[in-house]
C-alpha cells in the first residue's frame, strides 16, 4: 500500500485526479493490517510530511499520520519512540544540506496520539531537555514560534525547576536577536506573530512560576544595557515587558536605580534601548515602564542620565506619533520627557522643525486618533511656550500650524509643568529629592487612590462640597447609632481639618464597600453613590435620628419637626417624590403610584429625535452669580409661555405640565434669547481666556441637561409587547406613561445614562455625545391647585396659574467625570463648588450688583477639581469645556442645589437657623484630638524629610502619602484607559483633561 500512496503522490496527474485515489488508500489504511505494513506506512508519511517539495505532499503525510495515530495506536506508539524524537531534534532528517525545517509541527503532531502512552513520560523528559539546547543554538524566530507553540499545546514539555529558569533566559536571549530581514507587509506581520507566540509563553510560564519573573527581568537588563554587543539587542524585546505584572514595577524600579553595580554608561544604553521600544506595534504598558524608569532616575539624581538620553532620543520618540499603531504610547513617553526637561529649551527646540510636519500629516490623516493626538499636542506646545517665552522667530511656524487647536487655560499648563519636573531654577538640587507636597493652594484636601478607587473619591468630594449635608454630618454627635454616618463623619472631619495634603479614606472604603464590587477594580461611581445614600438611610432609620438631635437642641420649631419627623437626613437632603400615572387609551382610566428617589437617571433620547426642534424645550438662558429674583407673574417670563407636552388626562384635565429651563445672561429690558445657551461668551476683548467662551457653547445639535429631563419626563406609550394591563378594562392595552416630579430634593441628584449594553458586542459601551451643563435648572414640580395659587402670589417660585406646576431652581454644584470608554475601566474626578444661601463671591461688597452685562460674573465662582490626591482651582469654563477638549472625559453625575423657596423653605430656615446659632459645626472631643494628633505626625514627617534632604539621602522611600501623587494612576492598568489620548487615568505620565 505504501509503494501505491507513494506513486500516486509522485506521479504528474492533476491534484483532483490524486486526491481521489489518495482517499482510497487513506480509507483502506482504517482496516486491520500488519505491523510490518503499518511501519511502511508511517514512514512514508514521514517522508512526505518532512521532505515532501510541495505543500500537497506534505498535507498526504499529515493526513496519513493521524489516520495512523488515530486506527492503529500501538503501531503509532512503537514508531514514534524517544530514540527516533532524539535523532530528528539532534541530526534532523532528510539529505545533508537540506535538513527539513518541519520537525517540531511533526513532533507536535505526533505528541498528540502518544500522550497516554506508556512511552509519554519519557517522551516529555527528552523533549524539557531538547527544547532549552534548541533555544541556546538561538534559533530563527519562526523556529522558535515554532517550539513556544510545541510548548503551549504541550506544557508537558517546559522545562522544570533550574532548567526553567535557564530557559526563560536563554528565550529572553533569543528574542534579543530576532529580526525581520524584509520590509513586506506579510513578512512582518508574520513576524509579529511569530515574536508574540515567544512571549506568550514565558507569559505562560511566569504565571505558573512568579519566581522566575525577577530573574527573567534582570537578565532582560543585561542584554539592554550591554555595552559590548555589536548589534543592539532587538526591538522585540518590548514584548517580554508588557506580561510583567505592573504591580512588581515600583520594586523592580528601585532596586535598578539603587543598584551601585549598574555603570551609568550601562543605565544609559538601557534606557535609550527601551526608549527605542516605543516602534514596537504590540507592546502594551511599555510606555508605563519607560517613564517609571525616568521618574526613578530623576529620583535618585541622575540627570546626566536623564539629559543626554531625552537629547538623543526625543526626535525618534516624537516621530513615532506618524504611526497610528504606536502614537499611543510615543505620546505619553513624549509627554514626560518633555514636560521634565524644564531646565532648558533645548529639547523642545529639536522638534521645532519637525511640528508643522507632523501637525499636517495628522489633520491629512483625519481619524480620531490623529485628532486626539492633535490637540494633545497642541496642549503640551503651548505647556512649552509658556515654560519657555521669547523665541517667538522660532515658534511663529509651530503656533501657525497649531492655531485652530483648542488653547489649555493658565491652570492646566501650570499642573502640568508643576507634576513632572524634575529640576528647578531656584535651588537646582531641592526638588531633585522626593518629599512631602504641601497643602493644595486651595486651601481643600485630596484622597488617595487605593487602587481604582476614585470613583469613591469623586463621589465622597461632591458630597463634601454639598455643604448642607457636610454640616448636617458634622454636627452628628457621638452615640449616634451609625456606624458608617460616624465613620463618614470622621472623613469629613479630616477634609475640612486635617494639615496634610491628601488622606486616605481606607477606612470609609472598607466599611461602604458594595459586597458584589471586585477589589482593585474600577467601578461604576453612579452605582456606588445609589449604594451609599442608601445604607445611610436604612441606618438612620434602625439607629437613632437626626431630627431628635436638632429637637434636644431646640433648633426646630413644631411645624417644621412636623414635617420632617419620618425623615431621614438622607431623605432631607437628597429625597425627592415622583408620581408615575399610566392612562389606558382605550377607557382613558388614570392609574398613579408616588415613588421616592435620591437621583434620576437620565437615559439619552435615540439620535433621530431632535430635541431642539420639540416643543419639550423652553427659552433657554443664562444667569451670573448675582441671584435672579423669579417674576411676580410667571406666565409674562418673556419668552417662556408655558408649552403643551401632551394631552391632559382625563382625572386631572387641569395638569398641564410645565418643562425644564435653564437661566441665562441677560441685558435688561432684553427679551430672551430662545437658544441663549449660546450666548455665554465672555467679552473677548477683555477675557484673556475667551477661547474658551467659544467652546463653552453647546453645537446645535448637541445635547443638554434640560433635553435629558424633558426626554425623561415626556409620555411613553405602551404598545405591542410593553402594554399595560388596565384593570377597568380587564385586559392589556395600549397606554401612556408619564413620570411627574412631585417633591424637589434639596440636593438633585443627576445621573446620565453613559453606558449601554450593545448585543452586538455583548459589552457595554459608553455614549460620548457632549451634553452642555447649565449652572442654573428650572424643574417643574407638580403641587397642588391651592399651592400654585398661592405660589404665584408670594412670587418665590415662577408658577403657572392654574397650570398645577411650580418652578423649583436649581443651581449646579458638582459635576462627576468619567474618563474613558467604559464603565470598568478609565478614571473619576469632579468639578465642585459650593452653592449657600449666602450673596456668592462674584456680588460687589457694597451689595450694589454688577451690570448685568459683565457677563464672565459666573465664570468667577470659585470651583474647584477634585483628582484624587490633587486639588486644584478651577472654572465653569473647565466643565462646560472638558469634552471639547478630551472626548472621551464626559459628565456622568451632576449634583444641583435647590435654591430657597416656597417648596423648600423648611429645611432652608432650619439649616440657616441652625448656622447662625453655631457657626461652623463643633466636632465632639476623640475627633478634634484624632484630627490633632494627625496633624502632628504629619509635621513630624515633614521634619523627618527634610532632615533626610539634608543629608542627602538618595534611596527612594517605601511608599510614603505624598509618593503616591508622583506615581501613575493605578486606575491606568487597564487598556481602555492607560496613557491613551483622551483616555482615562490621571497619572503624570499621561495626556488628559482632568484639570484646566
Amino acid at each position: 500500500m505504501d509503494k501505491i500512496l507513494e506513486a500516486v503522490v509522485m506521479s504528474s496527474y492533476p491534484n483532483n485526479v490524486k486526491q481521489g485515489l489518495v482517499r482510497r488508500v487513506i480509507e483502506a489504511a482504517k482496516q486491520p493490517m500488519d505491523s510490518e505494513q503499518c511501519w511502511s506506512m508511517l514512514e512514508l508519511s514521514t517522508k512526505l510530511y518532512l521532505t515532501g517539495d510541495t505543500k500537497y505532499k506534505r498535507e498526504v503525510g499529515k493526513e496519513v499520520l493521524e489516520v495512523y495515530g488515530h486506527y492503529h495506536p500501538e503501531e503509532f506508539e512503537e514508531f514514534f519512540n524517544v530514540r527516533f524524537l532524539l535523532s530528528l531534534l539532534q541530526e534532523g532528517y532528510g539529505p545533508l544540506g537540506k535538513r527539513s525545517h518541519y520537525v517540531l509541527d511533526y513532533i507536535q503532531l505526533g505528541l498528540q496520539f502518544v500522550l497516554e502512552s506508556p512511552s509519554a513520560n519519557s517522551i516529555f523528559s527528552l523533549l524539557r531537555i531538547e527544547v532549552l539546547r534548541k533555544v541556546c543554538e538561538r534559533p530563527s524566530p519562526k523556529q522558535c514560534a515554532k517550539i513556544s507553540k510545541l510548548l503551549t499545546q504541550h506544557p508537558q514539555c517546559i522545562p522544570t525547576g533550574k532548567h526553567q529558569l535557564l530557559f526563560c533566559q536563554q528565550l529572553i536571549r533569543c528574542i534579543g536577536h530576532f529580526q525581520c530581514v524584509s520590509e513586506g507587509e506579510e513578512e512582518i506581520m508574520e513576524f509579529l506573530e511569530q515574536v508574540n507566540k515567544v512571549s506568550g509563553l514565558l507569559q505562560r510560564i511566569w504565571r505558573t512560576q512568579t519566581s522566575t519573573i525577577l530573574p527573567s527581568l534582570k537578565e532582560l537588563f543585561t542584554i539592554i544595557s550591554s555595552t559590548e554587543e555589536q548589534e543592539a539587542p532587538s526591538n522585540a524585546l518590548a514584548s517580554v515587558v508588557q506580561f510583567v505584572p505592573l504591580e512588581l514595577m515600583d520594586g523592580v524600579i528601585r532596586n535598578l536605580t539603587n543598584d551601585d553595580s549598574i555603570t551609568d554608561v550601562q543605565m544609559m544604553m538601557a534606557i535609550g534601548r527601551m526608549i527605542d521600544w516605543v516602534s514596537w506595534p504590540l507592546g502594551k504598558n511599555i510606555d508605563k515602564w519607560i517613564i517609571a524608569l525616568l521618574k526613578g532616575l530623576a529620583a535618585v539624581k541622575k540627570f546626566s542620565i536623564l539629559i543626554e538620553v531625552t537629547l538623543s532620543k526625543i526626535e525618534k520618540v516624537f516621530s513615532k506619533l506618524l504611526y497610528p499603531i504606536v502614537r499611543e504610547g510615543a505620546l505619553s513617553v513624549l509627554q514626560y520627557m518633555l514636560l521634565s526637561f524644564q531646565h532648558s529649551h533645548e529639547a523642545f527646540h529639536l522638534l521645532l522643525p519637525h511640528i508643522p510636519r507632523l501637525v499636517a500629516s495628522l489633520k491629512k490623516e483625519d481619524s480620531n486618533s490623529a485628532t486626539s493626538s492633535l490637540e494633545q499636542l497642541a496642549e503640551l506646545i503651548h505647556c512649552m511656550f509658556f515654560r519657555f517665552s521669547g523665541f517667538p522667530d522660532l515658534y511663529e511656524p509651530v503656533l501657525e500650524a497649531i492655531k485652530a487647536l483648542p488653547i489649555p487655560n493658565e491652570d492646566r499648563i501650570k499642573h502640568l509643568l508643576g507634576q513632572n519636573a524634575w529640576t528647578s531654577q531656584k535651588n537646582e538640587l531641592a526638588c531633585f529629592y522626593p518629599r512631602l507636597a504641601s497643602k493644595s493652594e486651595t486651601g481643600k484636601i485630596g484622597l488617595i487612590n487605593l487602587g481604582n478607587t476614585c470613583y469613591m473619591n469623586s463621589i465622597i468630594q461632591s458630597l463634601f462640597m454639598a455643604s448642607d449635608f457636610r454640616h448636617s454630618v458634622l454636627n452628628l454627635t457621638e452615640g449616634n447609632s451609625q456606624p458608617l454616618m460616624t465613620k463618614l463623619q470622621w472623613l469629613f472631619a479630616f477634609l475640612e481639618h486635617s494639615q496634610r495634603p491628601a488622606i486616605s479614606p481606607e477606612s470609609f472604603l472598607s466599611a461602604s464597600w458594595p459586597p458584589w464590587f471586585t477589589p482593585g477594580a474600577q467601578q461604576d461611581c453612579s452605582e456606588y453613590l445609589k449604594y451609599l445614600l442608601d445604607r445611610l438611610h436604612e441606618e438612620e432609620k434602625t439607629g437613632k435620628r437626626i431630627y431628635q438631635k436638632l429637637k434636644e437642641s431646640s433648633l426646630m420649631s413644631q411645624a417644621v419637626e412636623h414635617h420632617y419627623l419620618n425623615k431621614t437626613l438622607i431623605e432631607k437632603m437628597f429625597g425627592g417624590k415622583m408620581m408615575t400615572k399610566i392612562r389606558c387609551l382605550k377607557c382613558l382610566n388614570v392609574s398613579s403610584r408616588e415613588e421616592a428617589f435620591t437621583d434620576l437617571s437620565l437615559a439619552f433620547p435615540p439620535p433621530d429625535r431632535n430635541m431642539r426642534g420639540s416643543t419639550s424645550i423652553l427659552p433657554v438662558e443664562e444667569i451670573g452669580p448675582q441671584f435672579i429674583e423669579p417674576p411676580e407673574n410667571a406666565s409674562r417670563l418673556t419668552g417662556s409661555p408655558w408649552i403643551k407636552r401632551k394631552a391632559p388626562m382625563a382625572a386631572d384635565p387641569a395638569a398641564l405640565p410645565m418643562l425644564v429651563e435653564t437661566l441665562g445672561f441677560q441685558e435688561p429690558g432684553e427679551a430672551a434669547n430662545p437658544l441663549g445657551g449660546n450666548d455665554v461668551g465672555v467679552d473677548k476683548a477683555k477675557d484673556p481666556l475667551s477661547a474658551f467662551g467659544e467652546q463653552a457653547c453647546a453645537p446645535k445639535d448637541s445635547r443638554s441637561v434640560p433635553d435629558l429631563i424633558n426626554y425623561f419626563l415626556s409620555p411613553e406609550r405602551l404598545t405591542a409587547e410593553n402594554k399595560y394591563h388596565c384593570e377597568k378594562c380587564a385586559s392589556l392595552q395600549d397606554a401612556e406613561k408619564v413620570a411627574e416630579l412631585t417633591e424637589g430634593p434639596h440636593y438633585l441628584i443627576l445621573t446620565l445614562l453613559r453606558f449601554s449594553f450593545d448585543p452586538r458586542t455583548m459589552k457595554r459601551k459608553k455614549i460620548l455625545d457632549n451634553v452642555s451643563i447649565p449652572v442654573v435648572l428650572k424643574l417643574p414640580i407638580l403641587v397642588a391647585p391651592e399651592e400654585t395659587e398661592e405660589a404665584c402670589q408670594c412670587g418665590k417660585d415662577g408658577a403657572a396659574p392654574g397650570s398645577g406646576f411650580m418652578s423649583v431652581v436649581y443651581d449646579l454644584c458638582s459635576v462627576v467625570v468619567h474618563s474613558g470608554i467604559s464603565s470598568e475601566s478609565g478614571h473619576y474626578y469632579c468639578y465642585s463648588r459650593e452653592c449657600t444661601d449666602t450673596v456668592p463671591q462674584g456680588q460687589p461688597r457694597d451689595g450694589m450688583p454688577k451690570p448685568a452685562s459683565d457677563k464672565q460674573l459666573d465664570f468667577e465662582i470659585q470651583w474647584y477639581l477634585f483628582n484624587d490626591t490633587r486639588v486644584s482651582f478651577s472654572s465653569f469654563e473647565s466643565v462646560s469645556n472638558v469634552t471639547s477638549f478630551f472626548p472621551k472625559d464626559t459628565a456622568y453625575v451632576l449634583f444641583y442645589r435647590q435654591r430657597p423657596g416656597r417648596q423648600s423653605c423648611l429645611l432652608h430656615e432650619a439649616l440657616a437657623e441652625a448656622g447662625r446659632l453655631h457657626g461652623e459645626p463643633s466636632l465632639h472631643k476623640d475627633l478634634m484630638e484624632a484630627i490633632s494628633k494627625d496633624n502632628i505626625l504629619y509635621l513630624q514627617e515633614q521634619e523627618k524629610e527634610a532632615r533626610n534632604r539634608a543629608a542627602y539621602i538618595s534611596a527612594l522611600p517605601k511608599s510614603p502619602l505624598w509618593w503616591r501623587d508622583l506615581d501613575r494612576d493605578k486606575d491606568d492598568d487597564s487598556s481602555s484607559g492607560g496613557c491613551s489620548p483622551a483616555a482615562g487615568g490621571g497619572g503624570s505620565g499621561s495626556f488628559h483633561g482632568l484639570v484646566f
